[in-house]
């Protein structure tokens, strides 16, 4: 071998050395970044290049989603001032009366109720935005229906009731918070994060050690990052000495002492000064009658897909009737083990859907519970009928769980994960719920959450676009002297949210919120009247 191909054998092979080196390097390197991204639960210092934001568009898009849905709401809701409790809304002062007042009404009538909302001093208000309640029922009958608002935006509002029965049909007009009250509510709402307070539970070999956890840290300790990468979902704690992040195992919450308003802007919520309030009516009641010539629109089998109107429907001797689709000529509820037979299915949610697998047990007679061995009321609850072959599952949702009970952290997922993992099937149903652990977090949360949920959806139906999906909105819930944190006001702008991002998919849709105000329920987990209902509705879409 001559000397210069001597010289050029070994610049090839110095060339070929460096090349399988810094190949090595790279595959070394995307298997350390690939083991840190898949570890949920690593320390900040261990996952710190793994906290930067992906490169890809999906959550700035999201991103910009929520920018826009927050740029309507504030649009919207009432941006007001005061000084002086005298200059807000007064439900003794402000009056609601019949337009065009008939002394006797047909069954199908529409009536419109106008209202003229003022001040303590007597004045009309020259701008809307307060948070109204109505109603029409008949307690003889076991009858109510919800009324459809609109807002003038100058103090004046239209109120339209659709009678649906026969009989003496009371109305009411609650005035929940003041348009002052609802500016206050909204600005605190998105200027916090300490209004629940999380502590965390690890275990130390054979102790248990707790800490500090929540959403947002303020402290110069090693955090544990808990982020679930693909939906941008973050939960941090603060890192017990000595023990690892993935010994994780609890968790529990409590209302933390912080508020947002000052001494005057809480009064606008005693319950004795004007928060769920009556308005004055000059007329308290109509008569109904079934008048001739006044048919009755045939209305389709309910199925998923169908968009609910307001009101979704109406009580009538404590049955819920839906007005966009018909049930049937018998309840649903009466051949149940039929329906859901040779059926898996998934209840997603909080508490309020926790009631149903609850409920389940005491119309199907050969369901049987299966112990899991969890701990706690709000461990993973399984139901099975060996004979009709049915299984249904109730799993809590993903933080925000507020509860002062320590619950297992061990199987955490959030629903969009827990629908990813869902293969589905005809014979599968998924039925989702949240809403009520949102009220005390800033909004953008919970819409981050509801839009990851119809990604997740719509890649189910990708695969399997026979599954059904379910989807009950959020109820009412007590009146009480914590509005800061649970007032419905932040409940009603979630449900629009719901049923405003859900729009266009194929699913079913049990308008919760639509029941609890038509038939008065102040209990975040509502009587057994409006379980027996929600479910009855539910096998509508099923069977």
């Amino acid at each position: 071998m001559s000397k210069s191909s001597t010289i050029k054998f070994k610049i090839i092979l110095v060339l070929a050395i460096f090349f399988i080196t810094l190949l090595s390097y790279n595959v070394q390197l995307k298997m350390k970044d690939h083991k840190m991204l898949h570890n949920p639960c690593s320390s900040e210092k261990e996952q710190a290049t793994t906290l930067t934001p992906s490169t890809s568009t999906e959550p700035n898009r999201i991103d910009v989603q929520i920018h826009e849905i927050m740029t309507l709401v504030n649009r919207t809701l009432p941006n007001v001032d005061f000084t002086f409790i005298n200059v807000t809304t007064s439900a003794k002062h402000s009056t609601a009366t019949i337009v065009n007042y008939k002394p006797m009404y047909c069954v199908g009538d529409t009536i419109t109720v106008r209202l003229e909302m003022c001040n303590y001093l007597g004045e009309i208000k020259t701008y809307g935005g307060d948070f109204l309640r109505p109603r029409i029922f008949s307690p003889n009958l076991g009858a109510g229906a919800s009324g459809e608002i609109k807002d003038f935006n100058n103090g004046t509002y239209n109120i339209y009731f659709t009678l649906f029965w026969e009989g003496e049909v009371k109305i009411s007009i609650l005035l929940m918070h003041p348009s002052e009250g609802v500016s206050v509510l909204w600005k605190s709402r998105n200027n916090r994060y300490k209004y629940i307070k999380y502590t965390g539970k690890f275990l130390n070999k054979n102790e248990e050690v707790e800490t500090e956890c929540g959403f947002s840290l303020d402290t110069k300790r090693e955090i544990c990052s808990y982020v679930d990468e693909r939906y941008a979902e973050p939960f941090y704690c603060i890192r017990p000495p000595s023990v690892a992040c993935e010994a994780f195992i609890a968790l529990k919450s409590g209302n933390s002492p912080y508020t947002n308003l000052t001494g005057l802007q809480r009064n606008l919520f005693k319950r004795s000064f004007n928060f769920g309030a009556e308005i004055n009516k000059l007329v308290q009641s109509v008569q109904v009658l079934k008048c001739a010539n006044r048919s009755r629109k045939v209305l389709p089998k309910c199925q998923v897909g169908m968009l609910p109107s307001f009101p979704s429907g109406y009580f009538l001797k404590k049955q819920w009737f839906p007005i966009y689709c018909n049930l049937s000529n018998f309840e649903p509820l009466n051949r149940i083990d039929s329906c859901l037979a040779n059926k898996m299915i998934y209840l997603m949610g909080d508490s309020t859907l926790r009631l149903w697998i609850e409920y389940f047990p005491r119309i199907m007679k050969s369901l049987r519970f299966i112990n899991d061995h969890g701990f706690g009321q709000h461990r993973k609850r399984l139901e099975s009928d060996l004979t009709n072959h049915i299984y249904i599952q109730w799993k809590k949702h993903g933080h925000p769980f507020v509860t002062q009970f320590y619950y297992t952290v061990k199987d955490h997922a959030y629903i969009a994960s827990e629908i990813d993992r869902v293969g589905g099937d005809p014979n599968i149903i998924i039925v989702i719920s949240l809403g009520q652990h949102f009220r005390p977090y800033p909004l953008n949360m919970f819409i981050r959450r509801v839009l990851g949920i119809r990604q997740a959806i719509e890649n189910l139906f990708l695969r399997s676009p026979d599954t059904k999906v379910i989807i009950k909105s959020e109820n009412t819930r007590e009146m009480n002297n914590d509005v800061e944190r649970f007032s419905d006001f932040h409940g009603y702008i979630q449900y629009l949210l719901v049923k405003d991002i859900f729009k266009g998919l194929n699913v079913g849709v049990i308008d919760a919120w639509d029941m609890t105000t038509a038939y008065e329920c102040y209990d975040v987990h509502p009587q057994e009247i409006f379980i027996k209902n929600q479910i009855n509705l539910f096998l509508s879409y099923i069977c």
